[in-house]
């Protein structure tokens, strides 16, 4: 199986994209997680003399690769520009540099306005300089693209020059997205078959929404490696998404490589978080939907013998399937539900849990897994323990102040008042929150994401959805991460309403947490 290599340059590229600026302690959270737990093979992490903030970064994220062996896996960005990018590089700890030449004629001439000669001299004196200071060099070639495409004279003797210095890898940026599969791989063919002893990197754009389809095109056709980033990050459309060209490498090309799936999720999440870009909910592998089956007839037929099933099983990323309830629900989606929940209903009740559940949907009502045992309390009139309840609350936020919440509950016939201050009113209710629950020896979630959402061209008065993941602890010891959801037009009554949902449906299903 030929080894292929895996760049990421989320923290280099991947910053480029609209309104991203990772943080120095941000970038070395980032860069931990994706060497020691994800284990990429190289890692880009910064453009040399961008900013102080950068340097910062930089020297953060080497100071840990000293002591932990990754400093040969780390890279930055660097320009023709004789000792300037070298010198910034050396004082902040790196010891390999990614050289930026152009790739094609017309970045050459009319963005430098040098001859091809003029900018192979430039390299040259820049190339000696680094290996004087033994420095390890790789080079891009901007603009590959339009370079194979429209002046494959000037790319070959761009390379022609390259192959002649100890360089140890060339890498190939599709820089403005504009190369289909097909095309991919005839010219990285073309170019592994002209100069089969180089070290081929490609590094893939999106900008058609090809970057994923191109990377594995670019393998097949011989690279040695290829560039990606975390959540697809980069600028424009983003570069080609780490977690989905990996499993694609995987299952498609036999092709061996050193990345950790299950520590993918990790790695995700941090970055979703340090950016503010949430990941579209379809998008493969990470998407919150990517495994849940919404249509009856494939819940039916997962049922009947995993008919639904492909090679991504969400075990296999640290996730688990979920079948989706609403109109489109057939009977086997209510009974997945109901087996993982533990409840047991005649046909008769499914049935009519179903069409309610059908029907909310007609009413574009989501119903979640946790909404089912109240749904079934309400429709069947049965006696649960889901009787905790918040009886009155006040929150008083302050300029400049902490926000103090005051807040009074009951459980099982017994009433508990406490009050508490917090950053924000939802986190001065929900420490008083706590103080409640201990009291009545019921113990907290886990709070793991919180959105808000409200409607496109929503005003002042406008219904505000809060969606919350809580991670709780199942019968078994094992966790699981569970999603409740609350509306209301006040932010901080419609996260108390979901709020109140995990609380009572861990007191429903679970029981076993009550201390």
């Amino acid at each position: 199986m030929k080894q292929i290599e895996i760049m990421d340059t989320t923290l280099r590229d991947g910053e480029q994209m609209q309104g991203i600026s990772f943080t120095p302690s941000e970038k070395l959270t980032i860069a931990e997680i994706l060497l020691s737990k994800v284990k990429v093979d190289r890692l880009e992490v910064a453009s040399a003399r961008v900013s102080e903030g950068e340097q910062k970064g930089v020297e953060k994220i080497v100071d840990w690769a000293n002591k932990f062996g990754f400093t040969e896996k780390l890279e930055i960005l660097t320009f023709v520009d004789y000792d300037k990018s070298a010198n910034w590089a050396i004082q902040t700890g790196i010891t390999c540099i990614n050289l930026l030449t152009k790739g094609s004629l017309k970045h050459c001439e009319q963005q430098l306005k040098k001859t091809p000669k003029e900018h192979r001299d430039d390299i040259e004196k820049t190339l000696k300089y680094a290996f004087s200071k033994n420095l390890s060099v790789n080079v891009y070639l901007e603009d590959f693209s339009n370079g194979i495409l429209c002046s494959p004279d000037y790319l070959f003797a761009q390379i022609d020059f390259l192959k002649n210095f100890p360089i140890k890898r060339i890498m190939l940026p599709d820089t403005l997205g504009v190369m289909e599969p097909f095309c991919v791989f005839e010219n990285i063919k073309k170019i592994i078959e002209k100069y089969p002893d180089l070290h081929f990197d490609f590094h893939p754009h999106n900008d058609y929404g090809l970057a994923t389809a191109n990377a594995l095109a670019a393998v097949k056709a011989g690279a040695a490696g290829v560039h990606l980033s975390v959540n697809g990050m980069g600028e424009r459309a983003g570069n080609a998404s780490l977690d989905e060209v990996c499993v694609g490498l995987r299952d498609f090309l036999n092709v061996n490589i050193n990345i950790e799936e299950k520590e993918l999720f990790t790695a995700s999440q941090y970055v979703e978080i340090f950016s503010g870009q949430r990941m579209q909910a379809n998008k493969p592998i990470y998407g919150k939907n990517s495994f849940t089956q919404t249509a009856g007839v494939h819940a039916d037929g997962d049922k009947k013998g995993d008919l639904y099933v492909n090679r991504l099983k969400p075990e296999r990323f640290g996730r688990h399937r979920e079948y989706a309830l609403g109109k489109l629900s057939g009977k086997a989606n209510l009974e997945m539900n109901l087996k993982e929940l533990g409840i047991s209903l005649s046909e008769e009740k499914k049935n009519t849990l179903l069409q309610t559940i059908i029907e909310l949907g007609d009413k574009k009502t989501i119903v979640s897994v946790t909404d089912l045992p109240f749904i079934i309390n309400d429709i069947f009139e049965t006696k649960t323990n889901n009787d905790f309840k918040v009886l009155n609350f006040s929150i008083n936020s302050t300029y400049k102040l902490k926000s103090i919440a005051n807040v009074r509950c009951s459980f099982q016939g017994k009433e508990a008042e406490e009050s508490s201050q917090g950053d924000g009113g939802y986190d001065a209710f929900m420490n008083a929150l706590k103080i409640i629950l201990k009291q009545f020896e019921i113990q907290m979630p886990k709070l793991i994401d919180y959105t808000v959402e409200i409607p496109p061209g929503g005003r002042t008065n406008a219904l505000v959805q809060t969606i919350i993941t809580w991670e709780i602890i199942q019968p078994n010891g094992e966790t699981k991460r569970v999603t409740t959801k609350g509306l209301n037009h006040d932010q901080n009554t419609a996260a108390i309403e979901a709020t109140l949902k995990i609380i009572n449906f861990i007191l429903s299903v679970t029981p076993s947490v009550i201390t």
